[in-house]
């Protein structure tokens, strides 16, 4: 994440609920069970276990304190849009299909 962090210009942080992320790593692992999704790399089949359910619950105590603190160690050089439910999701990708957002 440094990396990426110390390369860019803009940071579109996904802050979904925990049970938004985990029915649909749920949902997505039961539509696509065995096969490839469209949006990731051919012969990467869709699985789920035991162990990226725990991870994907527990990501809000254990994982999200750190990435909001990197993110605020950057705030001053890097765009960040923060983006908690599906509807912010859709109204951003409007701002992005009109050119507003810059």
């Amino acid at each position: 994440m440094e990396m990426r962090l110390a390369h860019c210009d803009t940071v579109v942080f996904l802050d979904f609920p925990r049970h938004t992320c985990t029915w649909r790593v749920v949902k997505r692992s039961v539509a696509y069970r065995g096969r490839t999704r469209p949006d990731i790399a051919e012969g990467c089949p869709e699985k789920i276990d035991w162990e990226f359910i725990k991870w994907t619950w527990n990501y809000p105590t254990r994982s999200r304190p750190h990435v909001l603190e990197r993110l605020s160690r950057v705030k001053d050089k890097v765009k960040i849009t923060t983006l908690s439910n599906h509807h912010e999701v859709e109204a951003f990708l409007e701002t992005l299909r009109l050119g507003v957002f810059a």
